[in-house]
């Protein structure tokens, strides 16, 4: 190809480039309020670079190219050079983006990014095919069927991911701990995903997990927690906020919840480069727990809007942080429109705790720090102690005389089991659940 067959595409795409960014520099310099915005340099150099390259792709490439698909690729790498969270958005994935802060979408159900040329699962959503076929937060997929993910952008291994709801994608994956790759076949849902869940875990202790930050996330939680109250008759003694492997979400739900736990105070704020990127949360009065103490569960799955409220709740002294560090993911991204139905992902503020820490690649600390064991129970002696109640002769207690009330034994092994089954099943929780009721008790004693 000789540069005389360029030079026509070349001058052509200049000139749109140009008068591209020559309306964008109008565009900045209208909006300056007082004196005029700097109009932008145009980097004329690294446009010629740009049109050249695009004019040998149109002229050289194996198969023709259409201009809209060049033009969308250069854009595409445009964003994904800045950041991990910065990207472009079709149509039809800018409506998925808005569908899924509501709360449902198609897929696998799971949170992902890229690490390595891998796919990276930063976690699987609760009540998901991905949850149920034991994905879980940090493992790596290299093959998505028999495809290497390898070489792979972010978007084509998302979209191999999507599709019918009861088809079936099998994700070979490497998992910290195992020596070989596990392959884990997940058949595609409709995933409809309720942010919000709560249960008692004990007489006076309540537990809600927030699995992400959606749109009516916190009026869900505040919804849960009158709920709670009806079921204990009353108020509770504490509470445990499970936020592992949330993913985040929703800027406006993390301060919402926060705000359910804080009367006062800030929660949260932002610092960018253009005025609308710096914005300050402060609490309104009020507290759906009237003090009473929270223990926050978090690990390293727990990211961006879940670091929000662990954070805040963290410098307010308002909750215990137990778990892992978290994600540390400290920046704030900007949904803005594009033409056609098309969207900017853009990252624009970094986000600080009220005590002006920054999360970004650091994550929030837990105040006590647990692991995710699996435990079990250790095996009983070959014989039972003895007690006064077995001694020959024993007083009997006079204060229980005529009171219908179950055995010591009857007691014993009820605890016991409920207290086995939450061990075994979730160690941190229960560790929480045991902290709580230490405050609890603490509280009494002052």
């Amino acid at each position: 190809m000789t540069q005389r067959g360029i030079r026509p595409i070349w001058f052509l795409f200049t000139g749109m480039v140009l008068g591209a960014v020559l309306s964008v520099s109008a565009v900045v310099s209208a909006k300056g309020e007082g004196a005029a915005a700097e109009p932008l340099e145009i980097p004329l150099e690294e446009l010629r670079t740009f049109t050249d390259v695009f004019a040998r792709i149109k002229n050289d490439y194996v198969e023709e190219v259409d201009d809209t698909t060049l033009l969308e690729n250069a854009i595409r790498g445009m964003l994904a050079g800045l950041d991990p969270h910065s990207a472009y958005l079709t149509p039809e994935e800018f409506k998925e983006l808005k569908i899924g802060t509501r709360g449902e979408f198609g897929g696998l159900g799971i949170e992902v990014g890229m690490e390595n040329g891998f796919i990276k699962v930063v976690t699987p959503i609760d009540d998901t095919p991905a949850q149920r076929a034991g994905i879980q937060a940090g493992d790596l997929i290299i093959r998505l069927d028999d495809k290497p993910v390898k070489g792979m952008s972010l978007d084509e291994a998302v979209k191999m991911m999507r599709g019918k709801p009861g088809t079936s994608i099998t994700l070979t994956i490497v998992r910290e701990g195992k020596d070989a790759p596990i392959k884990v076949t997940i058949v595609r849902d409709i995933i409809e995903v309720k942010s919000v869940k709560s249960r008692m875990l004990d007489d006076g202790y309540g537990y809600v997990r927030i699995s992400t930050f959606q749109s009516r996330t916190a009026a869900d939680l505040r919804k849960a927690i009158g709920r709670l109250k009806e079921e204990n008759g009353g108020p509770l003694y504490g509470l445990v906020l499970d936020l592992r492997n949330n993913p985040g979400g929703v800027l406006d739900a993390a301060v919402g919840v926060s705000d359910a736990f804080l009367s006062k105070g800030l929660i949260v704020y932002t610092e960018g480069r253009v005025a609308d990127s710096r914005l300050r949360y402060d609490a309104k009065p009020g507290d759906y727990l009237d003090g009473r103490p929270m223990v926050v569960l978090v690990n390293e799955g727990s990211a961006s809007a879940s670091e929000i409220v662990a954070g805040a709740l963290q410098d307010h002294k308002r909750a215990i942080i137990m778990g892992k560090r978290t994600f540390g993911k400290g920046s704030v991204q900007t949904i803005m429109s594009a033409r056609g139905g098309a969207a900017v992902k853009l990252t624009t503020a970094r986000y600080y705790t009220p005590n002006g820490r920054s999360i970004q690649a650091e994550g929030i600390a837990p105040d006590i720090e647990v692991a995710d064991f699996k435990v079990s129970e250790a095996k009983a002696g070959h014989f039972e102690r003895i007690k006064e109640k077995d001694l020959s002769r024993h007083l009997e207690n006079d204060k229980g005389a005529g009171k219908p009330q179950k055995s010591d034994q009857e007691l014993a092994a009820e605890r016991s089991r409920k207290v086995r089954e939450l061990a075994q099943s979730d160690y941190p929780l229960f560790e929480a659940l045991n902290l709580l009721k230490g405050l609890h008790v603490a509280r009494q004693m002052n």
